[in-house]
């Protein structure tokens, strides 16, 4: 797409700007998870772990009883508890990053929360709790929350449907925000889109790719598909496996990039990331993908997935994060709930 000149009130930071904080979301819907649910808290005490060795953690659970579980378990596991503040707020599932606060900055430099409408990806019915957190963590921190709203209609929008480099460029893709199949915004177009990532997010150009990867249930997410980790710089899912169901989509969205430019005017610097091999639960494909990794101060957390190709994704991570640890984080069992680490932590800007 072209660059385009709209109303701009907000700015949304990248994921590696200086973070302050990470929220996350403490599992307790048994549904997400069928006959794997026991497995599934050990990967968040070790994401938390590592989170809280160096940076804040603000976890939220749903009943006391957890909070004393998760806090007895975090201690015997070394974690930094002076990093770790705990909340307890009534939620239906882990996925904070579509439902949980989307921190930006005003013009004159304040962060605020921009608060968009939840629906559970316009699929599932139990999302009431999910999409009030934003208000308890706002009075919690004292923060001013802002509600987006587009032809006077409340935007519907999940924070891993979209990704931003921090200087205007954001990524999407068509079909999680255009299709009619789990339609967010019924009557929502290119257009509509584009002044709402301008006015709220401080987006100058947005890159429409096509399509999301098989298993993934949101219908789409950017974050299975490709990110930003520097200005210029776009990881992207890559295959040779012509028999993958992916890989045409993924051939066309790279094709896509690939034409892209910067608003310099300049093409992108583009990594292809091999994508692993296909993962199966029950006769169902899970949304395996190592898009799904999450960048932290000073460290790089990567889904892994026991898989041949983790070594070969972990030292393409290590030659392009220079500075930061890359830390591998085993998924293999939390798939099962079709997210991983990107989508069950939000960064909050310093």
């Amino acid at each position: 797409m072209s660059k385009f000149n709209y109303s701009i009130y907000y700015k949304m930071p990248a994921e590696w700007d200086r973070q302050i904080s990470t929220w996350v979301s403490w599992p307790h819907n048994k549904n997400d998870w069928p006959d794997k649910f026991d497995k599934i808290p050990k990967v968040f005490f070790e994401i938390v772990y590592y989170l809280s060795i160096d940076q804040k953690v603000n976890i939220i659970f749903k009943t006391i009883q957890q909070k004393l579980n998760a806090f007895n378990h975090l201690k015997i596991r070394n974690a930094n508890m002076k990093n770790i503040s705990f909340f307890i707020f009534k939620t239906n599932r882990v996925w904070i990053r579509d439902y949980g606060p989307i921190f930006v900055k005003d013009k004159q430099g304040k962060k605020v929360i921009i608060n968009w409408k939840f629906n559970a990806w316009s699929k599932y019915r139990d999302f009431k709790s999910d999409n009030k957190i934003n208000y308890l963590i706002a009075k919690k921190t004292k923060k001013i929350i802002v509600i987006p709203k587009h032809n006077k209609k409340t935007v519907v929008l999940e924070g891993g449907a979209i990704d931003v480099n921090g200087e205007g460029i954001l990524i999407t893709t068509k079909e999680c925000l255009l299709s009619k199949v789990q339609q967010r915004n019924p009557g929502f177009t290119i257009s509509d889109y584009e002044k709402i990532f301008a006015k709220y997010l401080g987006v100058k150009k947005v890159i429409w790719l096509e399509k999301g990867i098989k298993g993934d249930d949101t219908h789409g997410h950017i974050d299975d598909v490709a990110k930003f980790v520097s200005k210029n710089k776009i990881f992207i899912n890559d295959t040779k496996n012509k028999k993958d169901v992916n890989y045409k989509n993924i051939k066309k969205n790279l094709k896509i990039l690939q034409k892209e430019k910067n608003l310099d005017n300049k093409k992108f610097e583009i990594i292809k990331i091999p994508l692993p091999n296909p993962k199966f639960f029950r006769g169902t494909r899970v949304p395996a993908s190592y898009m799904n990794f999450y960048i932290t101060n000073k460290k790089v957390l990567v889904p892994t997935f026991r898989d041949v190709k983790d070594k070969v994704i972990l030292k393409i991570f290590k030659k392009h994060f220079k500075n930061k640890k890359i830390i591998p984080i085993d998924c293999s069992d939390l798939i099962w709930g079709f997210g991983a680490i990107h989508c069950m932590t939000i960064q909050e800007p310093q």
